[in-house]
């Protein structure tokens, strides 16, 4: 497995992208919304010594396996992938983030994603609705959305990936669920809303 924190043009279109947290929860902000995600900060209740929540705090404080927090005044939306920090990629084609719970390589892990997505019995869990205005970023929610492009003191960018999602609302379903011997799977899947 790769972790990267390349962006949409280092990117090959062949491999996805991985972003691993530094513990807490990945979210999806629209890039419209970056500068508005402040994540972690002093003055926040989990990660500094504040009374106030901040926007790291909401994030964790999604109890799902999916679900939705504000961004900024502007009335932006974020996904929250929340339940466990698993490494995820988007895979664009299914529309859908897989997380990296348990298996032996990243093609069996895909294989086994494509799977439970094709099994009609797989049990799903009703996520709520998330209206993004286009694409986004799959990130870290302890990372504020400008401090994206800084190279951190130890090297490399924060870890990141593209979402190349159009504007629309979307149905959120997510599952978490043993596959094959070798693999536990976890998805966060979008599906089109009509208006």
């Amino acid at each position: 497995m790769t972790i990267s924190s390349s962006t949409a043009a280092d990117a090959p279109s062949t491999s996805p992208v991985w972003v691993e947290s530094m513990g807490g929860p990945l979210i999806v902000v629209p890039v419209s919304a970056l500068a508005a995600w402040s994540g972690s900060a002093e003055t926040g209740v989990v990660a500094g010594d504040g009374t106030a929540p901040d926007d790291y705090d909401r994030a964790c404080a999604v109890d799902d396996l999916a679900g939705v927090i504000a961004v900024g005044d502007e009335g932006a939306q974020a996904l929250v992938l929340a339940d466990e920090p698993a490494t995820s990629c988007f895979l664009p084609e299914h529309r859908v983030f897989l997380r990296w719970l348990a298996a032996d390589s990243e093609a069996g892990l895909k294989a086994a994603a494509c799977a439970v997505l094709a099994d009609a019995e797989t049990q799903w869990e009703d996520c709520g609705t998330w209206v993004s205005d286009g694409p986004a970023t799959l990130m870290d929610s302890a990372e504020a959305g400008i401090d994206l492009t800084v190279e951190h003191p130890r090297g490399g960018l924060p870890a990141q990936a593209p979402v190349p999602l159009p504007a629309g609302r979307w149905a959120v379903r997510a599952t978490h669920t043993k596959a094959d011997e070798d693999s536990w799977v976890g998805l966060v899947q979008l599906l089109p809303v009509e208006s």
